[in-house]
Formats: C-alpha cells, sequence, structure tokens
C-alpha cells in the first residue's frame, strides 16, 4: 500500500505533520532567539551573593523563570526539528548548539540552592510572609530546605559534579560491552536460515513459534554473557560502590533512601511492594500453567515465556479509524477530556507517520510554552491505537498541568510520569475486551493485557527484589562475584515462575543485560506507575464517586506537591498496598476470562 512507502520528509502531507511553526515560523527567528538568550541568561549570575534580601530572590526568580521558559523552548523546538529528519544536517547544528549552550545555561543557577540553605528555613519562612508573591514559590523553599542534611558545601559540591562522569563510568561500559562490543554466533532462523543473533532482533527469536529456534537464541545469547561474566560482576559491583559512596557522602541511611528521599518517597513505598507481590506470585504461577497447557507443552522453560499463545490476523487500521477506536475507549473520562484529545488531533499535536531520517519509536514531549507535541511512526495496527492513547494521555496530562500550575510547578516527576499514559491503556484494553465477540480476539487480547501487567508489575518487581538484595549486600560489606549474582537471579526466577516452569540454568546471567540496574531503584516506579494508572482506571470504570474528577485532579496537579500527596489527594494511596492488590485482582480476574475462554 502507498502509505506504506517510506517518503522524504517533504512528501509528507502537511495535515500528517506536527506544527512545529507555531513555536518558531522559520529558523532565523530560532537564531534571534537563540542569540538573545546568549545575551540575557549571565544576568542570572548577578544574583550570586545577594539572595539575603526577599525582594532579590523574588527578582532571582522571575528572571530565571523568563530564561529558562526561553531556554525550553529553543530546546524543544531543535529536538523536534531534529527527530522529524535526522539526515537534515542543518537540523543536526541545530541541536548540536543549543544542547552544548545548556550545560553553561544550568551552571548559571547552581549558586541558588546553597545559597537558599545558608539562609535557613527561618529566614524564608519570614520572607515568604513580607512578600507575598513569594507564596506561591513555597514548595520549591520547602524541597531545598528538607534536603539540608544531604547537600554538601558549595565547593564539594562542585568537586561532586566534576567527577560525576567517572562516577557513571560503569553504566558506559555496560552499554558498550552489550551493544557495542559483543558480538554473538549465527543461528538458524524459521526458514533454516543461518542469522546473526544481535541484541537487537533477540527479542524477535524468543517470541518465535519454531521453539527450536527460540531455544537456540536463548542459550546462544546467555552463553556469551557468561563468557563475561566476570567483567559484568565487576562493572555491576562497581556502580553499586559508587552509588554507595554517594549515598554516606551525603548522609542517608542507605542507597534506598538516597533514591526514594529526594521525592519525598518513604522506603516503606518500596518494600511494601516487594511484600505485596511476594503474597501474590501464586497467580504469577497460575498464568505459567495455563499458558504452559495452552502452548501444549509437557515442560515449560524460560525460553517458552515470551512466545504468543495465540497469535491473529493483523487488522489494518487506518489513522482517522485508530482515532475514533480511541475515543470509544477514552469515553469513561467524559466530554472535557474527548475534546482535549480532539483537540491534540485537530490543531497540530502530532506527527503521525513514517518518513525517511524520522526518529523511531513514538514519545510525548513539549514545554510550558508550547504545545504537548506527540512524535508517532503509525503503521495501521491495533497497537499503534494503543501507542496513540498511551502518548496523548502524556500529553494531555501536560496540558492540563500547563493549564493549572505556574511554570515552576508544571512539570511531574518519573514516579507520576507513566500513570497518565498506562490509565489511557488500561481504558482501552478493557474496551477492547468487552466488546469483542470473536473467541480467537479475544483470547488475544486478554493474553496482551496479561502479559502487560507480567513484564511492567511482576518482572519488575522481581528486578527491585534483585536490586535491594545487591545494594544491601555491598552495603553491609559483603562484596559480590559473578556466581553470586547469578545464584540470586536464580533463586529470584524458580520463586516467581513456580513448580510448572524450568528454570534453565542459562538464564542465571540475565542480570547482566539489564541496564537498568545501573539506574539505582529506578525500575520500581514501572510496577508503582502501573498500580496506581489500574487504581485510577478501576475506580472510572466502576464509576465511584466523583472518579473522573479526582483523576482531572491528578492531571492538573503537575509538581505542585510530592507525588505520593498528589496521588493521595486524588483517591490512590500508594503507602498502601491497595493499588497494586487492585492491579493483581485484574490479573486474576484475566485468568479467570482466559480459563473461560479456552
Amino acid at each position: 500500500m502507498a502509505e506504506n512507502i517510506l517518503k522524504n520528509r517533504d512528501e509528507i502531507k502537511k495535515e500528517d505533520k506536527w506544527k512545529i511553526e507555531k513555536i518558531y515560523s522559520s529558523n532565523d527567528k530560532w537564531e534571534k532567539d537563540f542569540e538573545k538568550l546568549k545575551e540575557d541568561a549571565p544576568k542570572i549570575v548577578e544574583f550570586r551573593g545577594k539572595l539575603n534580601d526577599p525582594k532579590v530572590i523574588l527578582e532571582y526568580l522571575k528572571e530565571t523563570e523568563k530564561n529558562s521558559r526561553l531556554a525550553e523552548k529553543l530546546y524543544v523546538y531543535a529536538h523536534l526539528k531534529s527527530d522529524e529528519d535526522t539526515t537534515n544536517n542543518e537540523n543536526q547544528a541545530r541541536m548540536s548548539k543549543i544542547d552544548s549552550y545548556m550545560a553553561e545555561f544550568s551552571s548559571y543557577s547552581a549558586y541558588f540552592v546553597p545559597e537558599i540553605l545558608s539562609l535557613g528555613e527561618d529566614y524564608i519562612n519570614e520572607a515568604i510572609e513580607k512578600i507575598d508573591e513569594l507564596k506561591k514559590y513555597e514548595f520549591i523553599f520547602k524541597d531545598i530546605l528538607k534536603e539540608k542534611d544531604h547537600v554538601l558545601t558549595q565547593e564539594m559540591e562542585e568537586l561532586m559534579a566534576q567527577v560525576s562522569d567517572c562516577l557513571s563510568a560503569p553504566s558506559s561500559i555496560q552499554s558498550m560491552l552489550s551493544n557495542a562490543d559483543m558480538t554473538f554466533p549465527k543461528i538458524k532462523d524459521e526458514n533454516g536460515n543461518l542469522v546473526e543473533l544481535t541484541e537487537g532482533n533477540y527479542s524477535s527469536f524468543i517470541k518465535s513459534k519454531n521453539r527450536e529456534v527460540r531455544k537456540e537464541a536463548f542459550k546462544t545469547l546467555f552463553s556469551e554473557y557468561g563468557k563475561l561474566k566476570n567483567t559484568f560482576a565487576t562493572t555491576l559491583s562497581s556502580s553499586i560502590k559508587n552509588f554507595s559512596f554517594d549515598a554516606k557522602v551525603r548522609k542517608y541511611k542507605s542507597c534506598l533512601e538516597a533514591s526514594l528521599k529526594p521525592n519525598n518517597i518513604p522506603t516503606e513505598v518500596y518494600k511494601e511492594a516487594l511484600n505485596t507481590i511476594d503474597k501474590n506470585l501464586k497467580s504469577l504461577h497460575r498464568y505459567v500453567s495455563l499458558k504452559k497447557k495452552m502452548l501444549g507443552l509437557e515442560e515449560m522453560h524460560m525460553y517458552d515465556l515470551y512466545v504468543p499463545v495465540i497469535e491473529i490476523e493483523k487488522d489494518h487500521i487506518e489513522f482517522d479509524e485508530g482515532v475514533k477506536l480511541a475515543l470509544e475507549g477514552l469515553k469513561p473520562l467524559g466530554d472535557e477530556y474527548l475534546d482535549i484529545f480532539k483537540e491534540g488531533i485537530n490543531s497540530g499535536w502530532i506527527d503521525k507517520y513514517q518518513n525517511k531520517g524520522k526518529k523511531g519509536g513514538a514519545y510525548s514531549w513539549g514545554c510550558y510554552d508550547t504545545m504537548p507535541y506527540v512524535l508517532l511512526n503509525y503503521n495501521y495496527e491495533l497497537n499503534d491505537v494503543s501507542t496513540l492513547v498511551h502518548e496523548m494521555g502524556h500529553s494531555i496530562h501536560s496540558y492540563y498541568s500547563r493549564k493549572t500550575q505556574p511554570y515552576f510547578y508544571a512539570g511531574y516527576t518519573l514516579f507520576c510520569a507513566e500513570v497518565a499514559s498506562t490509565t489511557n491503556e488500561a481504558l482501552l484494553i478493557h474496551y477492547l475486551i468487552d466488546k469483542e465477540t470473536d473467541k480467537k480476539r479475544k483470547l488475544y487480547l486478554i493474553n496482551q493485557e496479561l502479559e502487560q501487567i507480567r513484564t511492567t508489575v511482576f518482572r519488575q518487581l522481581m528486578f527491585a527484589e534483585f536490586e535491594l538484595y545487591t545494594h544491601e549486600s555491598i552495603e553491609n560489606g559483603n562484596p559480590l562475584t559473578a556466581s553470586e549474582y547469578s545464584k540470586k537471579w536464580h533463586e529470584l526466577n524458580v520463586k516467581y515462575f513456580g513448580d510448572d516452569m524450568i528454570v534453565d540454568e542459562d538464564i542465571d546471567m540475565e542480570w547482566a543485560r539489564i541496564p537498568h540496574f545501573y539506574s539505582d531503584f529506578y525500575v520500581y516506579q514501572y510496577a508503582t506507575g502501573y498500580a496506581a494508572a489500574s487504581a485510577f482506571a478501576n475506580s472510572i470504570l466502576n464509576k465511584e464517586e466523583n472518579a473522573v474528577e479526582k483523576y482531572k485532579l491528578f492531571l492538573k496537579s503537575g509538581g505542585s506537591d510530592y507525588p505520593i500527596n498528589i496521588l493521595k489527594n486524588s483517591g490512590v494511596d500508594m503507602t498502601t498496598s491497595k493499588p497494586l492488590e487492585a492491579t493483581i485482582n485484574r490479573f486474576n480476574e484475566l485468568l479467570d476470562m482466559l480459563e473461560e475462554t479456552i
């Protein structure tokens, strides 16, 4: 079909492109603003050493906001232009120019936090009392002051900044090893052809209908990782030691606290998530048993985990049809939300189709003074409709936040970032499952949602449990070798997948290929985000009192409070096990549907 022919950027219809010209109507205007920023931004430095006057603090905040908003606008435009056609040298040059400048720009305000801390809480409270305009910045000050015990002297902070590149080296080494230096032998594909295995095509091979193909891919991949087991173990241990060093220097009680406390998330939230999943592993064991039965296997191995239990013919869904489907799925959110969705479609938020040189994948991005743009590579499949509602979930979250909050509070933290997008996906899949009458297609959709919960909740919390074990071991002075990492990984796989799964020894090396372990205590947020989204979706679908209004309150809150408080105020208490239990209940409900349908 003509739509699938890869076009040049200038061949894409205007109505199918995002309206980036709303930011800058020409590159010349961008250049003028860039020169203006370079001229104005150094004025931020002039406030250094003068913040002991409340009026000066207010002037500083206004000057910083003005320049930050311009910098973000320039940055977003340059990156969006680059992503729509990465082969365009002019676009690349513009992006490199702003990227280089942003490091310099951020250094201009580096003194602000240490100076505020040196003034102390009493002084700041008095300043807010004296000047009404400072009241709206109260949460910013509160957030800075709570970290007082963990912020170092200016000299020490500068020193830590200078060594940050060295401290992040293990992550770069792991990435280079996995993605650049490691090569894998050739394996036979489904047609019997020899094909070189790569990290990129492994995910296709492990889903192959041919069991020998996925077995060979699995054993080949992990055998190569096994050859470098001591290197990967040293790299991971170094990363954990570096993080432990940073946590100790900043006087945190543990690495876990160092990760969670800046966002005011109690460490109990992390541990409660692990406890809750621990109590409910029988649900995952039941899924493994059902999958084994549906695949007709005498033995279920780790390389059988990702193969689809059912396949359907791919639908061809035109973009406009996809939008109609999305709107039907999101109907429970009410007219106001749907009108914003339609506004996004009609006013040029979305760059719809692939073209030569366009960045792959999908994202939602923008800033306070732009539209919340969406990059898609729409390919006419049901999965693309799911991607559309996901990214529009992010964009409408940003739309509400920016409409409701002042600039400094319009952004939201990582803990909340995936909630709106996942809520949209949950509503869509509920709708698709409920309306489907074809048995085969219904099974396919049920299994899709089951797999999403398995990979986003169960798998990520298994990762989180591994992280807690590794960090606590090293913090307590117990260095870990490759065999100890592998032993723990094996134990966790046995525990999570149950008696119906044969946990092949090859999987013991899987920890080595997971880059998330180099971003300490990051992955649990996938599970908590999914759980929060499930809680919102359930309350909306069950038409609980004020459910939609509470959800919109979450969308409008941006970063005006700590994420735990924002969610709690909207009816989702992440300090309890309830949101995660709701997700597991949905998992069990889907398993019941699966059993009834097969």
